[in-house]
């Protein structure tokens, strides 16, 4: 029996075969009005919204093709199952030419015809949420990609447009994943430097050497293979906004040259003496908290309080779970167009098992997920059987204990070598992050081969960004 009742609309100039349908389908549950013929049906469906119509092809004053046609002209979205005679299969494929749902031939299994109801109402309803979510993802997506109808976003999308005014440095702090950067971009895209550089760096991901020759330059002959002079990042954002991310894994020696032309807004060159004027926006990320770096002595004091004159904490995808069908819808159209394809949306395991997920990797693993989705899926609409096992079973990966596994096997579907590798890339990505992005120092801690620890990352395609 249905939760809710659903209207049905039977549309037949058969007595008998009304009755015994109109019996049926009202022991299921569904709520059934009948018409007698197709004009009949046409009066019926302006005074009441029906969730179905099932309706005979061959009928007197109005067939069930011009019935159909009717139906497609006003409501497009309306499914419409035909009843036809084995001997008039052609009107049934035309019936599907002119947008029918499905079809079914006399004398009929009523089994059938409950199956094939119940996946014509299925299909509606999934078709009806992802039209909902599109027109709530065109009201939210207003922040140059940043996606998000949770409050707490709403306040950060407030701030984004008040500080984008301003030419004050901007401390953002966030676990990996959140969006950091895509925050960075917004307020650069509405400040007055909009029509300048945006210049990135992830500060930990280079060694100290080579990380102030890109944000300072070099002169000519300054070091080994300096063979020409270079124009750093400082220079190059020149009246346009420099982002820092992870500005906390700088060394102490960078931080203080950092600290110094942000003050004095003049930088120098490597092996260079000439001061250069430079006239930047600093916005800088962290995923770490700064104020227990400071009690380590791993970060000045004099730098953050410098930095930290706007603060923005992104909130962890686990914190605001309303926005994670908004973000599913998002990058489905994303990689949609991508991967030339044209899948509609999500079956409500796929909503269920992402409702209950910890989203340790946040908005990027959902990003990950959805695009491994649509690469997958064969259907117009993704399953679960396309998500990667943490996800269905909900699970962290990166915390999994040999528990899991009974109960992953007792449910009948547990795909070993998926798990594993799903495991297996969760562990990387997070000794990646530990790390900063370093794979020598990652496989030093995950003791294995270098060159194995390469060659897994290649295989699991792993990107990293903010």
């Amino acid at each position: 029996m249905l939760q809710q009742a659903v209207n049905i609309l039977l549309v037949d100039d058969d007595h008998s075969l009304r009755n015994m349908l109109s019996f049926v389908l009202g022991k299921e549950g569904y709520q059934v009005d009948e018409a007698v013929s197709g004009l009949d049906a046409l009066k019926k469906l302006k005074g009441r919204k029906y969730d179905l119509v099932i309706s005979d092809i061959r009928m007197p004053d109005l067939n069930g093709i011009e019935l159909l046609k009717k139906i497609k002209t006003h409501e497009q979205e309306l499914p419409v199952i035909m009843i036809t005679a084995y001997a008039a299969t052609h009107d049934a494929i035309e019936a599907m030419k002119l947008g029918a749902e499905d079809y079914i031939m006399k004398p009929f299994n009523l089994e059938e015809l409950k199956i094939i109801i119940n996946k014509s109402l299925h299909k509606k309803s999934i078709e009806k949420e992802n039209i909902e979510l599109r027109q709530k993802l065109s009201d939210k997506e207003n922040f140059e990609n940043i996606v998000g109808s949770d409050p707490k976003m709403g306040k950060i999308f407030e701030l984004i447009s008040t500080v984008a005014q301003t030419d004050s440095t901007v401390l953002i702090s966030g676990e990996s994943g959140t969006g950091k950067e895509l925050i960075a971009r917004a307020i650069h895209a509405k400040s007055s430097r909009a029509d300048k550089k945006f210049v990135s760096i992830n500060c930990g991901a280079l060694p100290e050497n080579l990380l102030e020759s890109e944000l300072f330059g070099h002169k000519k002959g300054a070091f080994t293979d300096a063979y020409r002079d270079k124009e750093g990042l400082f220079e190059a954002a020149s009246e346009g906004t420099l982002f820092l991310d992870e500005i906390s894994e700088m060394s102490q020696k960078m931080q203080v040259k950092v600290l110094r032309g942000i003050q004095e807004k003049v930088i120098r060159r490597v092996g260079g003496n000439k001061e250069i004027a430079v006239d930047v926006r600093i916005i800088t990320a962290t995923n770490r908290d700064l104020a227990e770096s400071i009690e380590k002595g791993e970060f000045r004091s004099d730098l953050y309080y410098r930095l930290n004159v706007i603060s923005i904490k992104v909130p962890p995808l686990r914190e605001r779970k309303e926005d994670i069908p908004i973000l599913m819808q998002h990058f489905l159209q994303r990689y949609n167009q991508k991967f030339a394809k044209n899948i509609q949306g999500f079956e409500k395991k796929v909503f269920e098992c992402f409702a209950n997920y910890r989203w340790p990797g946040n908005v990027r693993e959902l990003e990950n997920f959805i695009e491994r989705g649509v690469a997958l899926e064969k259907d117009e609409v993704i399953g679960a059987s396309s998500l990667p096992a943490e996800v269905i079973y909900n699970m962290d990966p990166s915390q999994s204990s040999g528990a899991d596994w009974p109960i992953l096997i007792a449910a009948g579907d547990f795909n070993f070598n998926q798990y594993i590798d799903n495991l297996s890339k969760s562990i990387i990505i997070k000794a990646l992050e530990m790390n900063n992005g370093n794979v020598k120092k990652t496989a030093l801690r995950l003791k294995v081969n270098y060159r194995s620890l390469r060659y897994l990352i290649e295989k699991y395609n792993l990107k990293f960004r903010s």
